[in-house]
């Protein structure tokens, strides 16, 4: 199992971050690798989304359960895809007003060793650069 933990110190508010980072839909428009994105189901303290990864002429779609706990945390379980497992945390520290600790923490095994050499390598690379994509869109979004 891959482990993988990122984080950051944001001059925006949690909430702010929070709402960024649960704004699934937008993810094509920033996340180069996002080929697509649907939020299936929707409530004020779950979501359940599918993700394409389109990137390197591979496109491999998941779809996750969300719980979120606003503005503090967004749990993600896998539902479907090519993994084995996969289970993250994104956490929101509010630190005052306006600044906050975002720190990413992520889990997952790749279902079969085709898959994984498939799509092993680049979804350790997404995962790994998350965190500064979210930092780029705060600053672009919040200025």
């Amino acid at each position: 199992m891959k482990k993988i933990s990122r984080s950051a110190l944001l001059p925006y508010s949690a909430e702010s971050i929070f709402n960024l980072v649960n704004d699934v839909a937008s993810y094509p428009d920033f996340l180069p690798w996002c080929g697509g994105a649907e939020v299936v189901e929707e409530s004020e303290d779950r979501m359940v989304a599918s993700i394409l990864i389109a990137k390197a002429g591979i496109k491999q779609s998941f779809t996750t359960q969300n719980f979120l706990k606003k503005p503090e945390s967004i749990e993600m379980n896998l539902v479907d895809g090519p993994f084995k497992s996969l289970f993250g945390v994104w956490q929101f520290k509010s630190l005052d007003e306006d600044a906050c600790k975002i720190t990413l923490d992520i889990e997952f095994e790749i279902s079969n060793s085709f898959l994984n050499a498939a799509i092993g390598a680049l979804f350790e690379q997404i995962v790994s650069t998350l965190v500064q994509s979210f930092c780029d869109r705060a600053k672009q979004v919040y200025g």
